[in-house]
């Protein structure tokens, strides 16, 4: 099987978990980071399910799963221990031409789900296309440990750059050597190392006046603040 790689902007779009044990609970929890809106269908859940239920950040339906479960959805992830109940939803969904997911059964799914490295915007997939998911979480592990949090301190700022930019030239390809001179000067270790001053001359350099590390960062934080 040869897998298309996307990445999907699911904020705001009601997706279905089937299933309420600690596979679907980590499931649940990633798709809210993105953003979705959340239905979780099983007769049990875990208390951590029930929690995110009674503060109002998922919809819990506590009983079995029912095909008009699917109506309105945008993708399913199923993850239960029932292999019956699994493929169902599978052939439910696939009648509907939706997005779906079964947990640890990739002949069943019409996407995958790879190992992720998040470090801020940066996110890091790494698939083995179905064949050794214990591969891609070792292949995950060393990654984590060569990708620290500095890259999401560097994406900060290269945002932060990047809409400053833009407000004062707006053609995106008349940054593009600015921004290949940059990563050019090793930011990131900069940050790394907390080596501001070194950091800000850097960024004079390149930039000139009106880009200071600390600005920069906070402008950034405040606009996603006030999105």
């Amino acid at each position: 099987m040869m897998y298309y790689p996307v990445n999907l902007n699911i904020k705001n779009k009601n997706c279905l978990v089937v299933g309420g044990g600690d596979v679907s609970t980590r499931k649940v929890m990633t798709l809210l980071e993105c953003g979705a809106f959340l239905t979780v269908v099983s007769p049990v859940a875990s208390a951590k399910l029930l929690n995110l239920a009674e503060t109002g950040l998922i919809a819990l339906k506590k009983r079995t799963y029912v095909e008009s479960d699917l109506h309105g959805m945008f993708l399913v992830i199923c993850a239960t221990d029932n292999d019956v109940l699994n493929r169902q939803v599978s052939v439910d969904a696939e009648k509907l031409n939706m997005l779906c997911n079964v947990a640890d059964r990739p002949e069943a799914c019409n996407f995958i789900l790879p190992a992720i490295v998040k470090r801020g915007d940066l996110i890091i997939a790494v698939s083995t296309s179905g064949k050794s998911p214990a591969f891609a979480k070792k292949i995950r592990k060393d990654l984590e440990k060569q990708y620290g949090d500095e890259y999401a301190r560097f994406l900060k700022l290269m945002g932060a750059i990047r809409e400053k930019l833009l407000d004062t030239r707006h053609e995106p390809e008349a940054h593009k050597h600015l921004f290949e001179e940059l990563i050019g000067k090793d930011l990131v270790r900069m940050i790394r190392d907390f080596d501001i001053d070194r950091l800000n001359s850097a960024l004079y350099e390149v930039l000139g006046e009106g880009y200071e590390y600390y600005n920069l960062i906070n402008q950034e934080e405040n606009g996603k603040t006030n999105e």
